[in-house]
């Protein structure tokens, strides 16, 4: 039977995303794992891959189609020897069969369906199951709890062989829906609509600029952030002359190597050490609960054309400064060409926001949720000091302010992380040890 292809869910908080480009056309012959198309989500363009063999029947969906959510019908897959009749129903499978009886006659003369609609995507204690429509019709029509099949396809997919091959067995009795809360994308929403903004211009010479879809994330993610966070600030000022010094040294050694540190390199470093000092602080808000985490996985946040992005240095605390260095510069360049996966910009319980190099001397972060903490770090200025004899002297002095979730970390112990960076800064040559 013809098969619908769904538009896919590729990262975990993915509701929706612009089918940019197919790469396989009407008539073509798809193996599996054959990639068939090119899917932007809000952080990065996706490859998505075939997890049936057939031929692709019907594009429903044209490329460059924004706005499209997760589990629509994006195709029509034939399996072999089928012939274009099958596409029409599978696309319009709730259309009624063609009959010669009267419009009268009893509903249970009704011819059945060709091709039933694909069943909800099914679910296993509150995660997705990946399978294929196929698959589902199947499960279906066998009466499988999908829940009970390991999926052989990519990513643990199930695809049409483990179906055939499994035995039915009872389903369990079907949860009801959990409650949720309004989508996060309302946040977004809030003030005037944008019918009244534009009215509230007319007669001014404007642009309109559409947004893509990370700047609709942003906007909703930020907004949420902000209403639903008790954000706190501390502020301290941290001299840098010892660590210039140092990281002068440390990159004349490194020349060779073609290693280059920068002081963000060294943030990175001492807020990771600062994480193992002050466990209680390396924790992240769960909804209802706090998990302590024991890695220290810093998140960063890079600048790219639209927005950004915050990929994720894990165990940030075992590494060395240059492998630190060599890590970042990989993960920003990826940013900005949009390459990253998932798993390399989702995590982390702490972030870094610098915007000292833009001339920024000092600003406020927004906390990153489930993140309990940001550091805004400013640039370093040449300012006039009291030193620990009393006297005055010029030292660079580069301001940063932290801000955090109220809701996992205290003020005493929030101070206490901050405390532990500015002496890892000040003293960069411990952070060796």
């Amino acid at each position: 039977m013809a098969t619908e292809i769904l538009m896919p869910a590729l990262s975990p908080t993915m509701e929706e995303g612009t089918l940019a480009r197919w790469l396989k056309k009407e008539g073509d012959t798809v193996a599996s794992g054959d990639i068939i198309a090119e899917i932007e989500t809000d952080k990065a363009t996706m490859e998505f891959e075939a997890v049936d063999e057939g031929v692709l029947g019907k594009i429903l969906i044209a490329e460059g189609t924004e706005g499209v959510k997760v589990n629509t019908p994006i195709a029509v897959m034939l399996e072999e020897g089928e012939d274009a009749s099958a596409i029409e129903t599978a696309s319009n499978p709730a259309a009624p069969a063609k009959s010669e009886a009267p419009a009268e006659a009893p509903k249970a003369e009704a011819a059945p369906a060709a091709a039933a609609p694909a069943p909800a995507a099914p679910s296993k204690d509150g995660k997705r199951l990946f399978a294929s429509p196929l698959a589902r019709r199947i499960a279906a029509q066998k009466g499988l709890d999908l829940a009970t099949i390991a999926g052989s396809g990519p990513r643990g997919r199930i695809v049409k062989a483990d179906v055939e091959g499994a035995s039915a067995a009872p389903k369990a009795a079907a949860a009801a829906p959990a409650k949720t809360d309004a989508p996060v994308a309302k946040a977004a929403l809030a003030g005037p609509s944008a019918d009244a903004v534009i009215k509230m211009y007319e007669g001014r010479e404007f642009e309109e600029v559409k947004l893509d879809g990370m700047r609709k994330t942003i906007a909703a993610r930020l907004s949420e952030a902000k209403q639903t966070i008790p954000h706190f600030y501390l502020r301290r000022d941290i001299k840098l002359d010892a660590l210039l010094k140092f990281r002068s040294q440390l990159n004349k050694q490194l020349e060779g190597r073609g290693v280059k540190l920068s002081v963000n390199d060294f943030i990175i470093k001492a807020v990771a050490q600062a994480l193992q000092a002050v466990p209680d602080a390396n924790a992240v808000w769960a909804g209802d609960r706090v998990l302590k985490l024991k890695p220290s996985d810093v998140a960063v946040a890079v600048a790219i054309e639209g927005g950004l992005f915050t990929p994720v240095l894990k165990d940030a605390d075992m590494k060395s400064l240059s492998a630190l260095s060599s890590e970042m510069k990989d993960l920003a360049k990826r940013a900005r060409d949009r390459k990253l996966a998932p798993h390399e910009y989702q995590g982390g319980s702490f972030a870094i926001s610098n915007l000292g190099m833009f001339g920024i001397d000092n600003f406020d972060a927004i906390v990153n949720p489930p993140h309990a903490g940001i550091l805004a770090v400013g640039g370093g200025v040449k300012k006039p000091v009291v030193n620990a004899e009393g006297e005055i002297e010029v030292a660079t002095v580069m301001s940063v302010t932290m801000s955090v979730d109220h809701r996992v970390i205290d003020g005493a112990l929030g101070a206490d992380l901050l405390k532990v960076i500015v002496e890892n800064l000040e003293n960069p040559m411990t952070m060796l040890a």
